[in-house]
């Protein structure tokens, strides 16, 4: 059983900010990436950041600028800061967990998700 800890999330207006916070259910180390991505109804599922174990950073196109996903490695947790958010931004967010196909890794696609933060931007 797959066991993410997934907390933060809620309602907002628009410009306000949010912060979520991940703990995957094996140490982020155990992982290509650990980072979160989103869906919105009627949408697909895309990145919004991740960090590899070296600490690489991605974001998405949609979010570059206005938040930041950070590590804390002591407590093995991922966490996103939203700011300035907008209602496109409202959307299911998940933890994801994964090796993306790196060989470096004993099963290069493996992947886990959390089960989903709903992040609703409104006025």
């Amino acid at each position: 059983q797959v066991h993410f800890v997934e907390s933060g999330g809620g309602l907002v207006q628009p410009g306000g900010s949010l912060s979520l916070s991940c703990v995957p259910p094996e140490s982020v180390f155990n992982f290509f990436a650990v980072g979160w991505y989103r869906q919105a109804p009627g949408k697909q599922r895309e990145l919004v950041a991740d960090m590899t174990s070296g600490g690489r950073i991605r974001y998405g196109d949609a979010v570059q600028g206005r938040f930041i996903i950070s590590r804390d490695d002591a407590k093995n947790t991922v966490s996103l800061q939203m700011d300035n958010l907008q209602p496109e931004d409202t959307a299911v967010y998940y933890c994801h967990a994964g090796n993306h196909g790196s060989y470096f890794y004993p099963e290069p696609n493996r992947e886990l998700w959390g089960q989903g933060i709903l992040v609703t931007v409104s006025s």
